[in-house]
């Protein structure tokens, strides 16, 4: 059996930092990935972007040149699974029936494409995007001719995919369940904005719509509504999250609910077992002391910088503060904090110029801005929001004074 001093499961954003800020920490130990992507670690935020456009090639996506973990020592278990944790004996079983032992295991499996439970959606012509395969996929059905599409969630993902989709001469049905665009993410200014924006690039955007079932007989060819309505389509795109992958995690005793629960130097509740990245649940700061699982590349890179500092004899508690983006068309959203609970919203800026922000404040505090096309505001409402800073909304407002004078 295979032994290494540190095991590091899944090769994604989160697991590829952690071996190198293991490497970076001077931790002169043993290091094997095990991912069950057959690729070397890559970026998986270009997926839905420039990837899916045809822009970048997938050399230009990988996170380090393949060689690179040759020359630093970190080993690649490629298109295997963990599917068992032996916690006592330090021991992890791979879906091809191997055993792998471990000094410490780093969980960073991210989660898995929530797929649609209607009928049909087995279906072929039914797309996710969340690993390069799934995309592959999707380019096949592009290449082979597909031209009008279905996509199902007007979260980032299912946005992202419409956009390039529409640069690509798709024609684009966008279905939301619920009555707004990004209403689990982002205030309802930016949610009406990006909803003009689609549909003024050609989406039809379709709110507060149930998807019954997909049509079809081997291949889809529509998707049949609540209300009876039946949108022919060559392809769908389901963009309606993920489920954390932590079964084995969970099997072998570790304490979690929704994902792995871990501590605030990301330690699971199993002894020398860290998580990181989307299936990891954390009390975080930025959402008032709330444990969430924050699904982006900051808080996976992030946390596996809080481990590799915990292996290395160097805990300092994870306390960095969540942003995101997003490309759509030409706009560029940044965001940083969390909205969450938060009592007041603040819109800096019209809308109508295609450059604005929404600032969001709980008690008086600004916990999260999204600023479209304005890194000024990004950049500013920022150090705003680490700095939990106390602001009237009458001086957000004011575009003639800049965020970062505000603290």
């Amino acid at each position: 059996m295979d032994h290494y001093d540190v095991v590091i499961v899944g090769g994604g954003h989160g697991g590829a930092q952690a071996a190198i800020a293991l490497r970076q920490n001077g931790f002169e130990g043993s290091i094997q990935i095990i991912g069950r992507d057959p690729n070397p670690p890559y970026e998986r935020p270009p997926l839905s972007k420039e990837y899916l456009a045809g822009n970048k090639t997938f050399e230009r996506i990988l996170i380090r040149p393949e060689q690179f973990w040759a020359d630093k020592g970190i080993g690649l278990t490629l298109g295997e699974a963990v599917t068992k944790i032996e916690p006592e004996a330090k021991e992890v079983t791979l879906s091809s029936g191997g055993t792998v032992g471990y000094g410490r295991l780093i969980w960073s499996g991210g989660g898995d494409a929530r797929r649609l439970s209607c009928p049909g959606a087995q279906l072929a012509g039914v797309h996710a995007v969340r690993d390069r395969r799934d995309v592959t996929e999707l380019m096949a059905d592009l290449d082979g001719g597909a031209k009008k599409f279905v996509v199902i969630g007007g979260g980032y993902i299912g946005l992202e995919a419409a956009a390039v989709l529409r640069k690509l001469g798709c024609e684009v049905t966008l279905i939301e369940s619920l009555d707004r665009l990004l209403s689990r993410v982002a205030g309802e200014d930016l949610s009406h904005f990006f909803a003009d924006e689609h549909r003024r690039q050609g989406v039809d955007v379709r709110l507060g719509c149930q998807v019954e079932r997909l049509e079809g007989e081997t291949r889809v060819t529509g998707v049949t509504l609540a209300d009876g309505e039946t949108i022919p389509c060559d392809a769908v795109v389901a963009g309606i999250g993920i489920v954390p992958s932590v079964g084995p995690l969970i099997a072998a005793g570790a304490a979690g609910a929704n994902g792995v629960d871990v501590s605030d130097t990301c330690h699971t509740s199993l002894e020398k077992v860290y998580a990181i990245g989307d299936c990891a649940a954390h009390a975080s700061p930025y959402a008032n002391g709330a444990v969430i699982r924050l699904e982006s590349v900051q808080n996976a890179n992030d946390m596996a910088n809080t481990v590799a500092r915990a292996i290395c004899g160097d805990p300092q508690p994870y306390d960095a503060m969540p942003w995101f983006w997003s490309n759509q068309y030409d706009i560029k959203l940044q965001t940083a904090g969390l909205n969450l609970d938060h009592d007041t919203t603040v819109l800096r800026g019209d809308p109508a110029d295609r450059s604005f922000s929404v600032i969001y404040l709980r008690d008086g505090v600004v916990i999260a801005v999204d600023a479209v096309n304005s890194v000024k505001d990004y950049v500013g409402g920022g150090k705003l929001v680490k700095a939990r800073a106390s602001v009237s909304p009458e001086l957000l407002m004011d575009t003639e004074v800049p965020l970062k004078d505000m603290l």
